[in-house]
């Protein structure tokens, strides 16, 4: 997923000379990227993919929860926006939607937790998504559990208790789903984080994108906090 892991540490730097004219090339690259996903998605009949996807296909548009919030995906140009009458998606989550419509296949979720590793060519980059997540969750909350348990709450997290640690599960897309846990710190053992994951979730979005969606977790409970 070209492009889109440059957003799994968290949100883009501040606009400098330099820095903006990356992004804007970052920018423009995703919307030629998005062009061709749409061609993609529009090869497909729209009530099947829906029915996939986990969505609902009703006056030619598309629709599906994302982070809790409806969006609709006009048929057949996929321009993304929230419902009712909200404003367009950013770039970023239109691609992040149009991979999810591309990807999925319909498979039933397995409930089952994996680790990243466990992904397909997740072992390639498992290091790197700890440290931008897990590692993350782990440093903001090691030492205010009860912090992090306030905003996985707020954010509509569903608790775990079958999980060691403190374990709450989040659904951003109708048929991903994946979990935080926090391990808190103590005079012995230092404070630890993960971020799991369905196992059947590679069959809704590339491993890149799993990567991306759960550091985005991660961002919205230090965010929510």
């Amino acid at each position: 997923m070209p492009g889109l892991t440059d957003q799994a540490g968290g949100s883009p730097p501040e606009m400098g000379s330099a820095v903006e004219r990356a992004h804007q090339a970052w920018q423009e690259s995703m919307l030629r990227q998005n062009d061709a996903l749409r061609s993609q998605v529009r090869s497909r009949a729209p009530q099947i993919l829906a029915d996939r996807c986990g969505g609902t296909y009703h006056n030619q548009q598309v629709l599906i929860s994302y982070w809790g919030r409806l969006v609709s995906l006009s048929w057949p140009e996929l321009c993304a926006r929230y419902e009712p009458d909200g404003p367009e998606l950013v770039v970023f989550d239109t691609a992040m939607l149009l991979y999810y419509l591309v990807t999925a296949d319909g498979s039933g979720m397995a409930d089952r937790w994996i680790g990243y590793r466990e992904l397909p060519d997740g072992a390639f980059s498992a290091n790197a998504f700890q440290g931008y997540s897990g590692n993350r969750l782990a440093h903001s909350f090691g030492e205010r559990p009860q912090a992090y348990t306030s905003a996985a709450q707020a954010l509509g997290g569903t608790s775990l208790p079958g999980l060691p640690g403190l374990a709450y599960a989040f659904q951003p897309l109708p048929r991903i789903r994946l979990a935080t846990v926090l391990y808190p710190g103590d005079e012995e053992f230092p404070a630890r984080g993960i971020v799991l994951f369905d196992a059947a979730a590679y069959h809704y979005m590339p491993t890149d994108g799993l990567a991306l969606l759960g550091s985005g977790i991660v961002s919205r409970l230090i965010k929510k906090a």
